[in-house]
C-alpha cells in the first residue's frame, strides 16, 4: 500500500494540463464494442479504473491495449464472452454500463452488481427499467444481473423518473443497434454523456437531440469502428480550480472548457476566485480567505456532486459559513471527520453540512474514503500548516492521472511513500 505525505501551505504556480476525461474514457471503451471493426480512442488517461474496464473488455474476448501512452486500441471483432466477473466489476461502478452494450451486440450478458466509491446506494433500477423497455428481459438473483433479448431489441419511449447519467448512457448504448425509434426523456445531459454520444454517431450511429434532455435515437444495423479523442475532464479541472484557490495560488490550467462546469465556476467566483477565460484554458487565482457561499449539488447543469468534497475543503477557509446541500448521493459526506481532524469545523444534517470558516487547517494523519473525498483531503493537505499523511490514496488513482507529479510541477511538497501492508 501507498500513502501520501504532503507539507502544506505552499502557494501552487504554474501552468498544468488537464487528461482526458475519466467518466468519458470509461463509458466510451464500453461502447467500442458495439462496432464491428477496431477503434482507436486517444487521451484516454492512466489511471486505475481505466486499467479495469480494460480487463474487463478482455475477460470478453476483446482485444484491447495502449498503442501510445494515452492512446488505446480496441478490437471487438473476436468477442466470444457475455459474463463479467465480480472480482473486476466489484472494483469499478462504471463495469455496469458494459450491460447495454453486451445486450444489444450479443443478445444476452451476466454483470456482477457493481462496486466503486461507496458514497450512497447508486440503484441501478432506472438501467434495468428502461433496458427491460427495448425487450430486454433481465433477472437479478445471487449478486449478478442475467439479461437476454430473445426478440431482439425494439425502441421505445422512455421517460426517466431522475436524469442519472448512468442509465441514460445504458439504455443510449442499446438502443442504437435496437429496431425502431427510442426516445429517452428527461436523459442526463452532462458533458461526458455528449461526449458518448458524439462517439457513437461518429461511429455510425442516428441520435438526435444531444445535449439535451429529450434523446432520439433510430436504431441502425451496424457501427463501425473509429478514430477518436476524448474530452478533458472537467472534474479535474475543478480540482485544480479549487487547488488553486485553497492554497491562494495562481494556475494556468490548460485545455479547460469553463462551459463544462459553469455553475461551479460561478460558485467559485462568489468565493472570491479569480477565474480568467482564455482560448486554450483557464487562469485561476486567489489573493483572499474565501468567502461563504451556499452549495446545492443538482444533476447537469447544476453543481457537479463530484466537487462538492472539493468545495467543503475549500470554504473549510471561509470567513463566514457556508451550507452544503448533497442531492445526488446520500453518502458523501463520509469526508467530514478526516476535515475536522485537520482543524476544519463542520457538522452535518441530514444530506447538509454546515462549515463555518477557520484561520486555518492543521497537517494529521488522515483517510481517503472515496475518490473525489480524497481529492478534497488533498487539497486541505495542500493548505494546512505542518504534515499531512493520506492514508487509502488507491481511491485517488482510480480518477486522477499523475496526480502527484502534476501537484510537484506546480510546487507543492507532495510524497507518493510505500507503507507496509499490516
Amino acid at each position: 500500500m501507498e500513502k501520501y505525505v504532503i507539507e502544506g501551505n505552499k502557494k501552487l504556480k504554474g501552468n498544468v494540463k488537464i487528461s482526458g476525461a475519466k467518466n468519458s474514457a470509461l463509458k466510451i471503451m464500453a461502447a467500442a464494442i458495439l462496432a464491428n471493426s477496431p477503434s482507436i480512442i486517444e487521451d484516454i488517461p492512466r489511471i486505475k479504473d481505466v486499467e479495469v474496464m480494460m480487463e474487463v473488455l478482455k475477460e470478453l474476448g476483446v482485444k484491447v491495449k495502449f498503442i501510445d501512452k494515452n492512446v488505446i486500441k480496441i478490437d471487438p471483432t473476436a468477442i466470444n464472452n457475455y459474463i463479467t466477473p465480480y472480482k473486476l466489476v466489484r472494483r469499478m461502478r462504471a463495469s455496469i454500463t458494459i450491460l447495454g452494450p453486451l445486450i444489444a451486440k450479443l443478445g444476452k450478458a451476466r454483470v456482477a452488481l457493481p462496486g466503486g466509491c461507496n458514497i450512497g446506494s447508486r440503484p441501478i433500477d432506472l438501467n434495468i427499467s428502461g433496458l427491460t423497455k427495448l425487450g430486454a428481459k433481465i433477472i437479478q438473483e445471487s449478486g449478478f444481473i442475467d439479461a437476454t433479448a430473445p426478440d431482439g431489441l425494439k425502441g421505445n419511449y422512455i421517460s426517466m423518473d431522475f436524469p442519472s447519467r448512468g442509465a441514460t448512457e445504458n439504455i443510449l448504448m442499446a438502443s442504437v443497434l435496437a429496431k425502431g425509434r427510442t426516445i429517452i426523456e428527461n436523459s442526463a445531459r452532462e458533458p461526458e454523456l455528449v461526449d458518448l454520444a458524439n462517439f457513437l454517431v461518429t461511429m455510425g450511429a442516428d441520435i438526435q437531440g444531444i445535449g439535451t434532455d429529450r434523446l432520439i435515437i433510430e436504431g441502425v444495423e451496424k457501427l463501425n469502428g473509429i478514430k477518436y479523442k476524448i474530452i478533458p475532464d472537467p472534474v479535474e479541472m475543478g480540482t485544480f480550480i479549487v487547488m488553486a484557490a485553497a492554497t491562494k495560488g495562481e494556475i494556468f490550467i490548460e485545455r479547460a472548457k469553463p462551459e463544462m462546469i459553469r455553475i461551479a465556476i460561478n460558485k467559485f467566483k462568489e468565493c472570491g476566485v479569480n477565474i480568467l477565460e482564455e482560448d486554450n484554458g483557464i487562469l485561476v487565482s486567489m489573493n483572499q480567505k474565501p468567502k461563504p457561499t451556499d452549495i446545492s449539488t443538482l444533476p447537469f447543469p447544476g453543481f457537479p456532486t463530484d466537487l462538492q468534497p472539493l468545495a467543503t475543503a475549500l470554504l473549510t477557509l471561509s470567513s463566514g459559513v457556508s451550507i452544503i446541500t448533497e442531492n445526488i448521493f446520500e453518502n458523501r459526506f463520509t469526508y467530514i471527520s478526516e476535515l475536522n481532524r485537520m482543524g476544519a469545523d463542520i457538522r452535518t444534517d441530514g444530506h447538509h453540512a454546515i462549515i463555518r470558516g477557520v484561520d486555518n487547517l492543521m497537517g494529521a494523519p488522515v483517510t481517503a474514503p472515496d475518490l473525489r473525498a480524497g481529492a478534497a483531503i488533498v487539497t486541505a493537505g495542500l493548505a494546512a500548516e505542518g504534515i499531512t499523511e493520506i492514508y487509502d490514496i488507491y481511491h485517488i488513482d482510480r480518477g486522477y492521472e499523475n496526480l502527484e507529479n502534476k501537484l510537484t510541477q506546480l510546487g507543492a511538497n507532495i510524497s507518493r511513500i510505500k507503507i507496509n501492508d499490516s
